[in-house]
């Protein structure tokens, strides 16, 4: 997917699918799947449920997108963070 055609969009992660999949729940209301980047997969970020993220979207299947960003949680008194 080239990036200049990608459609970039801020969700929440509903839940956390087998093989690194996730529902993802858009702003509008709209769920969608996804899957980490490249990215984020070499940097064995992990996604979990109720996490903020951007995905990217193609314009030609608004159902499936990979997601580009992540923001951490507040969990064990770390800053938050965005990857």
């Amino acid at each position: 997917m080239a990036s200049q055609d990608a459609i970039r969009v801020e969700g929440i992660v509903d839940e956390v699918l087998p093989n690194r999949m996730c529902r993802v729940r858009l702003a509008n209301g709209h769920r969608l799947m996804a899957f980490p980047s490249g990215r984020l997969r070499m940097e064995f970020v992990r996604i979990a449920a109720g996490q903020r993220v951007t995905v990217e979207l193609s314009p030609y299947d608004l159902s499936k997108g990979a997601v580009v960003k992540t923001e951490q949680t507040n969990n064990n008194n770390e800053s938050s963070r965005i990857h």
